[in-house]
């Protein structure tokens, strides 16, 4: 997992996730276009800020071939949402780590329950399917025969009586 939250191939390598495999021109909020800069700039922090994050795993951006930092409009967000619980809230940098490797690991969780949600929904609508199959295999001339006993019985519930020893 990269500093995005992203797993898997490609995570914080080039080309990157966040470009789209049917268009890769095509932008979105996790295509690293941004220099260190332009980054700091928009973050309203000072870019040996931003390097130092990088070094504490609080924001990781992409790197290029030449290993120079691309932020991504996230990675702009995350470092706004860094710079708020640091400075509004007081939490101090490793707080805010683990706050945002938590986050990472509830949005991956999420994303899990979705896609067991979507394996349960298709598995049960496959099981009706089959059920379906089977009630109309069922032969409807053959009716079942149910041997239906009737009893009855009769009890007689007696409360202890007090000066009664030994009756239980």
């Amino acid at each position: 997992m990269d500093g995005h939250g992203r797993t898997g191939p490609g995570a914080g390598s080039a080309p990157g996730p966040g470009m789209n495999p049917g268009n890769p021109y095509e932008l979105t909020e996790e295509t690293p276009v941004y220099v260190i800069s332009v980054a700091a700039q928009l973050s309203g922090l000072h870019p040996q800020t931003l390097r130092q994050y990088d070094r504490l795993g609080l924001v990781c951006p992409d790197r290029t071939a030449g290993r120079g930092r691309r932020y991504s409009a996230r990675d702009i967000q995350l470092l706004r949402e860094v710079q708020r619980l640091s400075q509004e809230e007081g939490i101090n940098l490793a707080g805010i780590k683990r706050i945002i490797e938590l986050e990472n690991q509830v949005a991956a969780l999420r994303s899990r329950l979705a896609e067991m949600q979507q394996a349960l929904e298709g598995a049960a609508a496959a099981m009706r399917q089959r059920e379906a199959a089977v009630h109309a295999s069922y032969r409807r001339d053959l009716v079942p025969y149910q041997d239906v006993r009737q009893t009855s019985a009769l009890v007689v519930w007696r409360p202890d009586r007090p000066g009664r020893p030994g009756r239980r």
